[in-house]
């Protein structure tokens, strides 16, 4: 079954900057260029709530993973968390001394990475909203930055056309993807955390292994990418562009699935629910939709024998430039016999795909066992160092 639209949220008076569901679906959050956080209730004839505070343009929204708080970062430079409730109530603290484009919280909901033009990350305690430390390597505007889901690594999109990876620890920049030919708007962790997918101005979508630093897929759209969102299975990635479209990748397969139409102008922010059986959008016709996905990992099959062709739903053929260089690949035979029933041949052919997957699979895990074992000599060999030094220690003395 394709994705449908399920419910249209009309309320905001400008473009919709940011959408984020909470934890239970109950609840989604979206922010505006109105200066307004709404959060409207999935539930029929229950009324949303408009929440004000911010001077200016709200840039993005997100529920804490518990759900009970929302923190929002606008162009009046301040960070606010707010209690989803009828009263409202935020507390505000300045973050940056520039627009806030992006805030997100560590998987335990006890950190706080906010991004910003004035080319900074910084990262806060949530309960104390107690500045921690600072990122500043990048050298132009900040417009994302994301906790792996394991809260070690942190992962920053920017104007200077980098992708930056962070040590939450050491606070170093452990790696910079500069492949992008553009801007690079958003940046996400896959949900295994092992790698991240970057949009940009240059009307690409690029996914990175971080353990290899090696870039897996790269697909080419016809416009610039403004925001994507991993399903939780981390078999499909959502985008939003400039032309309007929502585009669902396949990441298995590594190519489109299906182009949606739903907003007039520029579709500006997109995500998955935390389920994954939803996503959200959110458009500068200042639009906030919610659609069903419909496919997911139990009836991967299915949508495949769907979505042979590759035509979006619309109907055009879209070429997909997909450089997957993960794993082997089982190349699909078609048997000579015509005589072979169809269902046989699917059945071959779902096979071939889990077989694929599998292997895909086995061939992150010898990739991560030869990491760590080159990680576990190094650590052998840092031992032996510090023995034979104590031993020269030893020495010494007794000489």
């Amino acid at each position: 079954e394709d994705p449908s639209l399920e419910r249209h949220f009309k309320g905001h008076r400008d473009a919709v900057t940011s959408v984020d569901f909470s934890l239970n679906k109950k609840q989604l959050a979206s922010g505006s260029m109105d200066s307004c956080l709404m959060i409207w209730s999935m539930k029929p004839q229950m009324r949303a709530y408009r929440f004000v505070g911010h001077k200016d343009a709200v840039m993005c929204v997100q529920f804490s993973p518990s759900g009970h708080l929302v923190a929002s970062g606008s162009r009046d430079k301040t960070v606010r968390l707010w209690v989803p409730s009828v009263k409202g109530e935020s507390t505000v603290f300045k973050a940056h001394t520039a627009t806030v484009r992006s805030v997100h919280f560590s998987s335990d909901g006890q950190s706080l990475v906010t991004a910003s033009d004035d080319k900074t990350v910084k990262v806060w305690t949530v309960h104390r909203q107690k500045f921690l430390f600072s990122l500043s390597q990048h050298i132009n505007w900040v417009r994302c930055a994301r906790f792996s889901p394991d809260g070690r690594l942190i992962v920053s999109a920017s104007d200077d056309k980098t992708v930056k990876l962070w040590d939450k620890t050491s606070r170093e920049c452990i790696h910079s993807f500069c492949e992008h030919g553009g801007f690079v708007n958003h940046v996400d962790f896959h949900p295994s955390g092992t790698c991240i997918a970057a949009a940009g101005t240059d009307n690409t979508v690029k996914v990175w292994d971080v353990r290899m630093n090696r870039l897996l897929q790269h697909y080419q759209g016809n416009a610039v990418v403004n925001s994507l969102s991993f399903h939780p299975s981390g078999n499909y990635l959502v985008t939003a562009s400039n032309d309007s479209t929502l585009k669902i990748l396949d990441l298995l397969e590594g190519r489109l699935l299906y182009t949606l139409h739903g907003h007039q102008g520029p579709a500006t922010c997109v995500a998955f629910s935390r389920a994954g059986d939803l996503f959200a959008s959110g458009g500068s016709d200042e639009q906030v939709m919610v659609w069903k996905t419909n496919f997911d990992a139990a009836d991967y099959g299915d949508v495949l024998k769907t979505q042979k062709s590759g035509t979006s739903v619309d109907g055009t053929h879209h070429t997909l430039q997909s450089e997957m260089d993960c794993g082997v690949h089982l190349k699909k035979t078609k048997t000579q016999d015509s005589g072979r029933n169809q269902e046989q041949q699917e059945e071959e052919t779902s096979l071939a795909n889990t077989l694929e997957h599998i292997i895909g699979q086995l061939d992150v895990l010898t990739q991560t066992v030869s990491i760590l074992e080159q990680r576990l000599t190094l650590t052998e060999d840092k031992l032996k160092e510090c023995l034979e030094n104590q031993q020269k220690i030893i020495q010494n003395k007794m000489s």
